[in-house]
């Protein structure tokens, strides 16, 4: 299996660190050899404009297979201007549907104030719903309280979150394999 820790922007620190968290603890229930950051930072990735996808840059493709290949994802987005950022609703646009069909799906994000969380409710979890992803009910929203000055998760509450979703995951991630594989 390979589960994809998605940073769903090409700048700041904050959901990386969360990332870096939820890794900690997902190995309890998924063994470390599956689990794969993927940094849109760290990719070249083109507008989607609707070709096929063979004819995009060898970055963008390369992103492409990953994502479509995983078994599972944990998406962390920060909340820019009330939305999420460009550069994950593009990767969104470039992947097929149908590749993300009955896969588990937990939320990381984050915002600067505690409003922001309802970019969760109102954009991503309807883009996840479209794919028809199997998205958890406990996603873990921070804001700019919960880091210390230099950026390190300083909430216990956010990090016991944190845990939970991480075990939630687990478990969608067991009732998604018997779903793709009884199909």
């Amino acid at each position: 299996m390979k589960i994809l820790l998605i940073n769903g922007t090409i700048t700041g620190k904050k959901t990386k660190v969360l990332l870096k968290e939820v890794e900690k603890q997902l190995m309890e229930w998924i063994p470390s050899n599956e689990i794969q950051p993927l940094y849109l930072e760290d990719y070249d990735m083109q507008f989607a404009d609707g070709r096929s996808k063979e004819d995009y840059n060898d970055d963008t493709v390369h992103l492409i297979n990953q994502i479509e290949a995983a078994d599972g994802y944990i998406i962390a987005t920060p909340v820019f201007q009330g939305s999420i950022p460009g550069a994950l609703k593009n990767m969104f646009d470039l992947v097929s549907p149908k590749s993300m069909r009955y896969k588990p799906v937990a939320i990381i994000g984050n915002g600067g104030t505690f409003q922001h969380h309802l970019v969760i409710e109102n954009q991503l979890k309807p883009i996840l719903d479209y794919f028809r992803c199997l998205t958890t009910p406990n996603y873990v929203y921070t804001h700019s309280g919960h880091f210390s000055h230099t950026k390190e998760l300083i909430d216990e509450d956010v990090k016991n979150r944190l845990h939970e979703l991480s075990h939630v995951f687990s478990k969608y991630l067991k009732m998604s394999q018997d779903m793709i594989h009884n199909q």
